[in-house]
């Protein structure tokens, strides 16, 4: 494995660190930053995935569209597009005023991301 996709992988697990570890939390717990840390570690996983398979990773936040780029380049990828999109509008959506994620939708987007976090560490180490 090439060293610019290691680096991608090391920055991804850092994000899944950050928002595990901000879960545990127990009083001031900061539900967006959940979110925003579990977006960014699928985000960071898909791109590294996309360059092992040869692609040049768009500088984009979106993780439907990601998954569109990654489909054709890499078979065996497959997942819920509602798991994508819930955790790029969570991650989008919680980082400005007007709203606020809760402990349940925090809880959700880090599901999402162990799940999704699984399937494509086992895609890159392929």
């Amino acid at each position: 494995m090439n060293k610019i996709i290691e680096e991608w992988i090391r920055k991804a697990d850092a994000d899944y660190a950050t928002a595990s570890r901000e879960m545990s939390v127990r009083e001031d717990t900061n539900f967006d930053a959940i979110c925003f840390h579990s977006q960014q570690c699928i985000e960071k996983l898909m791109k590294a995935l996309l360059i092992k398979n040869g692609q040049t990773p768009p500088k984009i936040h979106d993780l439907f569209h990601l998954s569109l780029l990654l489909s054709p380049v890499c078979k065996k990828w497959s997942c819920r597009h509602e798991d994508l999109r819930y955790l790029t509008r969570a991650s989008v959506d919680f980082r400005y005023p007007g709203e606020s994620a809760d402990k349940d939708e925090a809880a959700h987007a880090l599901e999402i991301c162990s799940n999704l976090r699984t399937v494509l560490h086992q895609l890159l180490s392929e």
